[in-house]
């Protein structure tokens, strides 16, 4: 740049400032698209399938007889909420109680972003 004349040395350091000031904004526009794609995503991730699976699962196991020798109540229990940690990484919690030919029941599904609570009831 010294054999340049003054005004081609503003020219040159003119583009350097044009090109940077271009790079910045890139970064910055980059930025901001991941942003918004990490919020879009947010609210796709409530797990619809994942509750309305869980759920026919526990509402089957709240209408089931613990007489049954073969289908041991509790031991189903157990394995839903095991399964649900393991496959599902969700806390699954639920009960079920019968009185006056009613079946009333509480589900709690939590896989750390979504927490979801559901009170049912039956007729027998």
């Amino acid at each position: 740049m010294a054999r340049l004349k003054d005004d081609a040395q503003w020219i040159v350091l003119m583009g350097f400032l044009v090109s940077f000031s271009f790079f910045f904004l890139a970064i910055l526009i980059n930025q901001s698209t991941v942003v918004g794609q990490t919020t879009a995503e947010a609210v796709s991730e409530f797990p619809k399938n994942d509750i309305r699976g869980v759920r026919g699962v526990i509402i089957q196991d709240g209408l089931m007889d613990d007489i049954s020798s073969t289908y041991n109540k509790t031991r189903v229990e157990n394995d839903i909420k095991r399964l649900s940690l393991s496959r599902q990484n969700a806390w699954v919690d639920f009960s079920s109680s019968t009185a006056s030919g009613y079946t009333n029941g509480e589900i709690h599904y939590n896989n750390g972003v979504t927490s979801y609570d559901e009170s049912w009831t039956y007729r027998l």
